[in-house]
């Protein structure tokens, strides 16, 4: 299992969410590619940055912030946020990043991710966002009927090589994630999973190392690491090292013509 620094950029800074509410956020850089950088210098195999506005939005708002991000750093990167169409998809994954990552989409149009599955392989993964078990959906705006374990199940069971899965009840509260949630994900799909959502200690990353799920990959960590509660190297000392989720990489392939 490895640690993920979180990235999440609104209005072109570098923000963290309390509850995923875009009214309850906290500026900790304006320049998120600084951010980036800094995570990479102290040793981060992999990052998860998130276009905020273009979750909100609906469609992708911040490609040319993270295009720099995979020029300047040799870290892959999975991102989300707005990728609502096939060529918000295709625009990212041309950019160099690793993995784009799906959430709305996967949920309001379940059949057509075997066809998603087949085109862009082990480089699209689902986000599942969840409040007290159920799928959120439109930038965490809309809480549906749906369990996330169900929608978990439906995606892995559709090919989908890995799913980040987020409590947003916790999400940058520094409480701890939600283990057995967590652990019912795992237990439930056959993918990879990430863990996301209240990360904040040494302990919550030894909680997650000791379910012993040879499925769940990695763990996303935001708040507790800018807020100096616990250092990158604390947490990666913590956990399992492996390597990053999904397709091995070395470094880029290099930002496309769609990202200028």
């Amino acid at each position: 299992m490895i640690i993920i620094p979180a990235i999440d950029i609104k209005n072109g800074r570098c923000v963290r969410l309390r509850q995923g509410r875009a009214e309850n956020s906290s500026i900790y850089s304006e320049y998120p590619v600084e951010m980036a950088e800094r995570w990479a210098a102290e040793g981060a195999q992999y990052l998860h940055v998130v276009d905020l506005d273009g979750a909100f939005q609906g469609r992708p708002v911040h490609t040319k912030i993270i295009a720099e991000i995979v020029r300047t750093v040799a870290v892959p990167i999975q991102v989300g946020g707005g990728l609502r169409t096939d060529e918000d998809i295709k625009r990212l994954l041309d950019c160099g990043v690793d993995h784009a990552i799906i959430g709305t989409r996967a949920f309001t149009e379940a059949d057509t991710l075997k066809r998603l599955v087949q085109e862009f392989s082990s480089r699209l993964a689902v986000g599942i966002d969840a409040r007290g078990g159920k799928v959120q959906v439109k930038g965490w705006v809309e809480t549906t009927g749906m369990k996330a374990v169900d929608l978990a199940s439906m995606v892995s069971a559709a090919g989908v090589k890995t799913v980040i899965y987020t409590d947003t009840a916790r999400d940058g509260m520094l409480g701890g994630t939600n283990i057995k949630a967590v652990e019912e994900i795992c237990s439930n799909v056959t993918c990879d999973v990430i863990a996301s959502g209240g990360i904040s200690s040494l302990e919550n990353i030894e909680t997650l190392r000791d379910l012993r799920q040879p499925n769940l990959v990695g763990a996303i960590v935001g708040k507790a690491l800018y807020e100096g509660k616990v250092s990158l190297k604390e947490l990666s000392g913590a956990s399992a090292q492996a390597d990053p989720p999904g397709r091995k990489v070395n470094g880029h392939t290099g930002p496309g013509q769609l990202c200028v």
